[in-house]
């Protein structure tokens, strides 16, 4: 998977579980990449946006 030029961002509440997180770029256009941030060469995960707005509107939720 190409993910040249994804800017990666880890969620602002990283910090409250000893960083074991996800990351997320969400720059690149048509889909958002989702990564490990424990194992960044393990595997992405690519999403449309519509299902990754999706995600996060079920996501906030909870």
């Amino acid at each position: 998977m190409d993910t040249i030029g994804a800017r990666w961002r880890k969620s602002s509440k990283s910090g409250t579980n000893g960083g074991d997180c996800v990351e997320v770029a969400d720059n690149l256009p048509g889909r958002v990449l989702v990564r490990d941030t424990k194992d960044r060469d393990g595997g992405t995960l690519a999403f449309g946006l519509d299902a990754w707005r999706a995600f996060v509107t079920l996501a906030r939720r909870h």
